[in-house]
């Protein structure tokens, strides 16, 4: 949709849904990031019951850590930046 002036675009109002789309990304990606938890836990004890020594899952465990907290700070971050109106 093409905006003609600025005060269509002034007026813009995502309303409601908008939050509710928010809040189900958000509960999907700390889902997401406790399954990642469990799955390096589980590539942790098979590496131990192999006999294999190796630090490859803890550098796994640290991109899923950080990225739990990207999609935890997310809404924080969006909701200190204030109105995103146009």
């Amino acid at each position: 949709m093409l905006v003609r002036n600025s005060a269509e675009a002034a007026t813009f109002d995502p309303g409601p849904d908008a939050d509710q789309v928010l809040e189900i990304i958000a509960w999907c990606g700390s889902a997401a990031g406790v399954a990642g938890i469990i799955i390096v836990g589980i590539q942790m004890a098979l590496q131990l019951r192999r006999g294999e020594p190796g630090t490859n899952h803890m550098r796994e465990l640290f991109i899923v850590l950080g990225a739990c907290v990207l999609v935890a700070t997310a809404g924080p971050i969006v909701a200190f930046l204030g109105s995103l109106t146009i």
